[in-house]
């Protein structure tokens, strides 16, 4: 007999890179509104604002040993998901020190994170979920290493979900569309800037990042156990426009 999806994660250990950044902070409260236990790691020396109940581990994504003592500190994980980023000032990107610095935030230590926790997800059927961006699909004059970094994450997603695949592991990403963080506050406070990308945004408004919070617990899911792979825009619209 067919059953009813399950889109519960209640119960489920939940890790978050960047974990109190405006998405990640998002993400995390989500998932312990929703029952899950949930650990956030972030570079930042205090955890301020971090929900008491929320398990906080200071970590520099970088830091490959750093990343190792973690996964050995951490008994159980269900649920991975790397938020850790950063962007640089317009064109700064362009220096290839800083170039590489953001790739490694954001894409190696995507893989960094997968290969930790592999045994953890392995354990326990679970999944990881990518963050992905707008820029996976448009070009970033500004910030060049951004742009690459996220285009190559919705690649590194297929490449990891069909490795994993072996060990049960689901890999997939979602692509956030514009979102009120402060990262982006600087375009937002561009006038020029905001006017194209509310101009292109179907409902004319730039999101909360707590909107995007309902993809991940989806994906988080059993209700997404044929989902594997795949990217999916959270984005009001605009990639369709």
């Amino acid at each position: 007999m067919a059953t009813a999806p399950d889109f519960s994660v209640r119960g489920k250990h939940v890790l978050i890179t960047g974990g109190t950044g405006g998405i990640g902070g998002a993400l995390a409260k989500a998932f312990l509104d929703h029952g899950a236990h949930v650990t956030v790691a972030d570079i930042a020396a205090t955890k301020d604002g971090t929900d008491p109940s929320i398990r906080y581990e200071q970590l520099d994504v970088r830091d490959d040993a750093a990343v190792e003592a973690l996964a050995a500190r951490v008994p159980k994980l269900d649920v991975l998901i790397h938020c850790a980023g950063r962007i640089a000032s317009a064109y700064e990107e362009y220096k290839t020190e800083m170039f590489k610095d953001i790739l490694d935030i954001h894409l190696v230590g995507n893989l960094r994170f997968a290969n930790a926790f592999r045994p953890h997800l392995k354990a326990s059927k679970g999944c990881l979920i990518n963050i992905a961006s707008m820029y996976s699909y448009f070009g970033s004059p500004y910030a060049p290493a951004y742009g690459a970094a996220k285009t190559a994450v919705v690649s590194l997603t297929k490449s990891l979900a069909i490795a994993f695949a072996e060990d049960g592991i689901r890999v997939n990403a979602v692509a956030p569309g514009w979102i009120k963080t402060e990262l982006s506050r600087p375009g937002r406070e561009n006038p020029e800037f905001n006017s194209k990308v509310i101009a292109r945004i179907p409902d004319g408004k730039w999101s909360e990042p707590e909107e995007l919070a309902g993809a991940a617990i989806f994906l988080a899911s059993s209700a997404s156990k044929l989902i594997n792979g795949v990217t999916i825009p959270v984005d009001g619209g605009y990639s369709a426009s």
